[in-house]
């Protein structure tokens, strides 16, 4: 095996940029939405690498701190890792090279999502980290917001984050009846065991993360957030109320607690992610360098 190589931590001031702008917008009396663009592109190409690294932990911390975007170590292994997470394969072949679009695309968008979240909420939440095996299923991402004495869960948001062809379709064909199934408390044992890991990081014991989780099935207090990258063309009031129409099959709940974020990117949403998934790639050669 490679040798693991620790980078060198500099302590400097909070200088760093966020790699989003990140705002609340509106939408329509169904739901509010939330609004993410690339502030600092090399810097969300830094973090997603970071992330395909397997070191989301250390990537919120890069964000909580500002600090310059750099992993806590690397490994050629995990930079090779990464690079495949980062490129596109269709076909099938052995060794794999790299991962069908819709998968490639969809692991960034993940990451994305989860940055947003860090951006806004910082260390008042509890985050599920983005999916880094290919083959994960499941929560696509999971908040926690706890009281301050960690006594009981506040709120819980429940993510679906989309990067597709077809907004539309996919909101009312697959984001939906996702959302509808965790509504009714079906699947709810992958919910409360992902929010029972989630509690046991915030140095809460085994048994009482295992009772503490049993909040998360309560209604009264969860939300949805539904997630699309879209192009510029479809950043307006009016394209938001068309593509979240029909949020209110969730019932009980009220206007804030359906959530539409949108990813608004330059250009065609597949050639912004290729071109991100490129400057990904070429940060982790940059550390191969640096640690040659």
């Amino acid at each position: 095996m490679a040798a693991v190589v620790e980078v060198e931590s500099i302590v400097t001031p909070a200088t760093a940029s966020p790699p989003l702008s990140t705002q609340t917008v509106s939408i329509d009396a169904q739901c509010i939405g939330d609004r993410w663009a690339a502030h600092d592109g090399t810097r969300l190409a830094k973090l997603i690498a970071i992330i395909a690294m397997g070191q989301a932990a250390y990537a919120g911390y890069i964000l909580r701190e500002l600090l310059p975007a750099a992993p806590a170590f690397s490994d050629a292994d995990l930079r090779q890792e990464a690079r495949v997470r980062m490129t596109v394969q269709d076909d099938v072949k052995t060794p794999r090279t790299g991962y069908p679009r819709w998968q490639r695309d969809g692991f960034i968008f993940e990451a994305i999502s989860w940055i947003a979240a860090r951006q806004v909420y910082g260390t008042d939440v509890l985050l599920k980290d983005p999916h880094v095996s290919a083959t994960s299923q499941g929560l696509d991402g999971l908040m926690i917001e706890l009281a301050d004495d960690k006594s009981k869960v506040v709120m819980t948001t429940i993510f679906e984050d989309k990067c597709t062809d077809d907004p539309r379709n996919t909101f009312l064909k697959k984001v939906i009846p996702a959302f509808l199934d965790r509504h009714k408390n079906k699947r709810s044992a992958e919910l409360v065991a992902t929010a029972s890991a989630l509690l046991r990081m915030s140095a809460i014991d085994e048994g009482a993360s295992v009772k503490l989780a049993a909040n998360v099935m309560d209604r009264t207090q969860r939300s949805y957030r539904a997630a699309f990258a879209l192009p510029k063309d479809q950043d307006s009031q009016a394209e938001r109320q068309k593509l979240f129409k029909g949020y209110d099959a969730l019932d009980g709940l009220s206007q804030d607690r359906r959530i539409g974020a949108s990813l608004i990117v330059e250009g065609k949403v597949r050639d912004w992610f290729d071109s991100l998934a490129a400057q990904a790639i070429t940060y982790l050669d940059e550390l191969e360098t640096e640690d040659a």
